[in-house]
């Protein structure tokens, strides 16, 4: 266990990514909390508004991404000066990814329903970020042996192959499953051989004059989604704040 941590977590090469994700998931858990408590009312801290305009956090955080990626190709993977960018990205990035949301729908939807989506993303990045610092490689690239990747043939046909789980997985709509297969192909083999969601592009090309398949795809979605949609938002709520309330319309 002692060899394995070492091999895979301390060694100098991925120290670097270590700092980057401790500063990524504190700079977002500190992030949060502080957001929270200007939204309560509680504390000393208060929105950065100069002359009126709010300063989002991702725009330092923009800042600071561009600022520790750049430094990082240039300082390597060694060294003080690289431990030091890797924080700087990692701090960047929790601010950004913090506020995904108000990037993907040009509008500031934090503590709305929408603003859910930052918190999935972050936890999603933080779950590859660890995967990678325990060993995994994507596309299963580490699942092959020393006398396969000598074998040129045997090596691309891997990689073709879960890149191909992978790709039939997205395209099924099943997102997560297709990001994690990326990294642990059986994931994503779970993900192709499974019926594909309602609106995907898989059910809109192959389901369209199968109505028995479209019913079924549909059933299945209804009841994943009933089963999980009410723990996931629970716990996306407890992580990052549960949204603003839809006032009630009266007729």
């Amino acid at each position: 266990m002692g060899h394995w941590f070492y091999r895979n977590i301390t060694e100098p090469g991925k120290l670097p990514t270590l700092l980057a994700l401790t500063a990524f998931v504190l700079t977002f858990l500190i992030t949060r909390s502080i957001t929270r408590l200007i939204r309560a009312g509680r504390g000393p801290f208060k929105n950065i508004s100069p002359g009126g305009l709010h300063i989002h956090h991702v725009v330092p955080g923009v800042i600071l991404t561009i600022v520790g990626g750049f430094g990082a190709v240039g300082s390597g993977r060694h060294g003080i000066a690289a431990a030091v960018f890797a924080v700087v990205f990692g701090m960047g990035a929790g601010l950004v990814l913090d506020e995904f949301a108000l990037i993907l729908h040009l509008d500031d939807v934090y503590w709305s329903a929408n603003g859910r989506k930052s918190v999935e993303i972050v936890v999603l990045t933080a779950a590859l970020m660890a995967l990678v610092l325990a060993g995994f490689s994507p596309l299963g690239v580490n699942d092959v042996s020393p006398g396969e990747r000598q074998d040129r043939a045997s090596f691309i046909a891997t990689i073709v192959i879960n890149f191909c789980f992978v790709l039939i997985a997205l395209f099924k709509g099943k997102v997560r499953l297709a990001v994690l297969g990326a990294f642990v192909p059986f994931v994503a083999l779970f993900g192709a051989v499974r019926l594909g969601r309602p609106g995907s592009p898989w059910a809109q090309r192959f389901y369209r004059k199968r109505p028995r398949a479209r019913a079924r795809a549909t059933l299945r979605a209804y009841h994943h989604d009933r089963r999980w949609s009410a723990p996931r938002r629970r716990l996306q709520d407890w992580i990052g704040g549960a949204p603003d309330r839809l006032p009630v319309r009266r007729s």
